[in-house]
């Protein structure tokens, strides 16, 4: 046996307490010697027992319980409950900006802050029902380098693309680079969009991560960061209805009673109620009116009514007008 090897004999004894054993497995002191065998580690009893009181004073919960005539020990409470664990992992999973080959990486190394037994568990209690996911690989390089040029306020650059009718990437602007400079990067609508300031435009603009590439930090100073920090944040997602872009508008909604989860759901409970008559409200709420946002009132149907401003009301009667001769036409 290697000198160095049984030096490490704590550290594999973490390893196997970590691995092998939780609240519902645990494991009586020769056991533990026998997995200490399996790794080439010859120990005695008397020397486990300081390793154990040294990974307990380390941080790890090892609990020793009595049960008839044997000694079990176990590590009870982890960094990660399993509750937490499958939030994360449901999350990864429903993240359509991560690639399936990257949500799985990413599902096993939580399965490591686990016991084996937890995470095989937690495996098949998962359930995933046709979630789409990003098909751009180079996703995690992509947010490396925009999270590097925030944190250095460094310009930025990248190619950005659509997917054509033979579902192959085709950049816009004829192959040309973007440059920006880039200000935060926002989650909304299972999508990451990075809001960047483009200096020619002299606006915010937000582009999906996941359809970026060749992103690359430049050595000019980021610009815009007075017209970013005019931005609420919280504000600015909301407003955005999947970041699609829109004229921006305070805008009166009459309300059915029946719709305030949907309203608070999606604006929050800041939102001002008024009463109009015993089964309806109005609110205000502050939104770019977007296509997006009209189809979304749309599709609430008669639970709720645009009520003003003139133009938003213009507005909405035109995209249902669009819609009615489209299938007029098929007609």
């Amino acid at each position: 046996m290697r000198e160095g090897k049984q030096k490490g004999k704590t550290l594999y004894l973490a390893k196997i307490m970590l691995e092998e054993t939780d609240a519902d497995h645990a494991l009586t002191m020769p056991e533990i010697l026998a997995r200490l065998e399996e790794y080439g580690l010859i120990a005695k009893r008397k020397s486990v027992y300081d390793d154990i009181d040294c990974l307990q004073e380390f941080g790890i919960d090892i609990r020793q319980e009595k049960r008839g005539r044997n000694t079990y020990y176990y590590v009870k409470n982890r960094e990660f409950e399993e509750p937490e664990l499958k939030l994360l992992v449901d999350a990864i999973l429903s993240s359509r900006f991560i690639t399936e080959k990257k949500s799985r990486e990413l599902i096993e190394k939580l399965e490591h802050q686990t016991s084996k037994y937890q995470a095989d568990f937690m495996r098949h209690q998962i359930i995933v029902a046709g979630r789409i996911k990003s098909m751009n690989e180079s996703i995690y390089t992509v947010v490396d380098v925009i999270q590097n040029a925030i944190v250095k306020k460094r310009q930025m650059r990248f190619h950005y693309f659509r997917w054509n009718l033979d579902k192959k990437p085709e950049y816009s602007h004829d192959g040309a680079w973007i440059t920006v400079s880039p200000w935060a990067l926002v989650w909304d609508d299972e999508k990451y969009y990075l809001v960047a300031y483009d200096d020619e435009a002299k606006i915010l603009k937000h582009y999906r991560v996941d359809k970026m590439r060749n992103t690359q930090m430049l050595d000019e100073m980021s610009l815009g960061e007075k017209e970013f920090k005019k931005q609420d944040k919280a504000k600015y997602t909301l407003q955005r209805f999947s970041m699609f872009d829109g004229q921006d508008e305070r805008v009166v909604l009459t309300c059915e009673n029946r719709m305030i989860n949907i309203l608070v759901d999606r604006f929050g409970k800041d939102i001002p109620i008024m009463k109009v008559d015993e089964e309806h409200f109005e609110t205000r709420v502050d939104v770019n009116v977007s296509a997006h946002f009209l189809g979304w009132i749309a599709a609430l149907g008669s639970g709720v009514k645009i009520s003003g401003p003139d133009k938003v009301v213009e507005d909405m009667k035109a995209f249902i007008q669009g819609l009615s001769d489209i299938y007029d036409k098929r007609k």
